[in-house]
């Protein structure tokens, strides 16, 4: 079992915060079981609970399930105030985080020394010492929390105690007395770590009367119940009892419409949760969307550039060549209007424009054997002969073009100026 370092009371939060941050972050067969996106939760959680309720520090011990499992988990052991009779109290308890904590409530055991005993048919602590309380059986991740757990765990074990001290025989007089006081110690211990999967060896049960409890006396214990007391006795005023009852009925009732009203909030946080991953999900893909149509824009507004460049220089190379027709722009010869720059353009051009002219007759052929106007092994032959040649003017002007590909990586690297070493 590893737990904190005995440490002054000033430091004992930092100590606290060090060896969680230690446990929690440790990697491989040593690890905690705990997922990784819950594990900063859980740190606070401790830290809240330690800060809040200081006999309550964390520690790790070993687990055993039910099936035989032993896994190596966070736990909290100390003792847990609470109010009986205008007194207070402390109740030892171990508060055992399972692996899917925090989304699944903790194991909370009441851990009796061995002079206490587990109350009988206790309305919330089972002979074993497993508590079950609402706020464990409504547990709501991940508003619920650790040291609301042990708020209300101090009210349930105020209105019901659960443990009481076992009867002790009188070494000197072997006879029972008839005025022992079971009680729970004040400030009481655990005497060892519990496996939560374990059971706790049965204790005889003992018979209490359903009686109310009789007066606490000033040594900080629980007295025993005592006998029931008869009707119309003079020791309590029926007023008080009327006023006390109200009192618990409306604590009672105020209670039922928190806890209703708690759940509605939850409800609505949840909802207004997923609204909110909704909306940052929309808010990404709209910005996605935004900035995919920002490089849209820039790539279109590169395009225009060049367009209005290619204009000018054509608009320009117009001008300068309207002057040589000689004012007469209908009889313009278009074989003569434009001429190869380069050996390698000329035979581009040649190349091209013959592929296209093959493309057109093969279009008229088929034009022409569809309206019968040929026979069709004519038109077969042909378009044999005509693919060929298309087929040797598109292999020149592949070839072409790969040259001047060449041709222009050769000027632009001859252009560009040395690099200094």
């Amino acid at each position: 079992m590893a737990h904190p370092p005995p440490s002054p009371s000033s430091s004992t939060a930092q100590y606290t915060q060090q060896f969680l941050s230690s446990v929690l972050s440790q990697r491989g067969p040593s690890s905690l079981p705990y997922s990784e996106d819950v594990k900063w939760l859980i740190r606070q959680h401790l830290i809240s609970l330690s800060e809040t309720y200081p006999s309550l520090q964390p520690k790790t011990a070993i687990f055993t399930h039910n099936d035989g499992r032993s896994v190596n988990l966070l736990q909290s052991e100390g003792t847990v105030p609470m109010v009986f009779q205008n007194v207070t109290y402390n109740i030892p308890v171990v508060i055992w985080l399972m692996e899917t904590y925090p989304r699944h409530p903790p194991f909370v055991f009441v851990n009796p020394t061995r002079d206490m005993i587990i109350k009988a048919q206790h309305s919330f602590v089972n002979p074993s010492g497993l508590v079950s309380i609402p706020y464990l059986q409504n547990w709501v991740y991940p508003s619920s929390n650790l040291v609301e757990l042990t708020r209300n765990l101090s009210h349930y074990f105020g209105s019901d105690p659960p443990l009481y001290s076992q009867r002790r025989p009188n070494p000197t007089n072997p006879t029972p007395n008839p005025n022992y006081n079971p009680s729970v110690s004040s400030n009481a211990s655990p005497s060892g770590s519990i496996s939560a999967g374990s059971i706790r060896p049965a204790i005889p049960p003992r018979s209490y009367p359903p009686s109310p409890y009789g007066s606490a006396s000033g040594s900080g214990r629980i007295p025993s119940p005592s006998p029931p007391q008869r009707l119309g006795s003079a020791t309590e005023d029926p007023g008080e009892v009327f006023k006390r009852n109200a009192i618990n009925k409306l604590v009672e009732t105020v209670h039922v419409h928190v806890e209703a009203l708690r759940k509605k909030r939850e409800v609505e946080m949840e909802g207004m949760f997923t609204a909110q991953a909704v909306l940052r999900q929309r808010e990404e893909e709209v910005l996605n969307g935004l900035r995919e149509m920002q490089y849209e824009k820039e790539a279109l507004e590169q395009q225009l550039q060049m367009v209005l460049m290619n204009t000018d220089v054509l608009e320009g190379w117009v001008r300068e060549n309207e002057g040589k027709l000689g004012g007469n722009t209908t009889n313009v010869n278009g074989d003569e209007a434009f001429e190869p720059s380069d050996p390698l353009s000329k035979q581009m051009l040649e190349s091209t424009s013959s592929d296209l002219a093959i493309e057109d007759v093969v279009y008229a052929l088929d034009k022409a054997v569809q309206e019968g106007s040929i026979p069709f092994d004519l038109y077969m032959r042909n378009v044999r002969l005509l693919s060929r040649e298309q087929f040797f003017h598109r292999a020149m002007a592949a070839k072409v073009r790969a040259a001047q590909m060449q041709a222009q990586v050769t000027t632009m690297a001859s252009r560009a100026p040395p690099y200094a070493i």
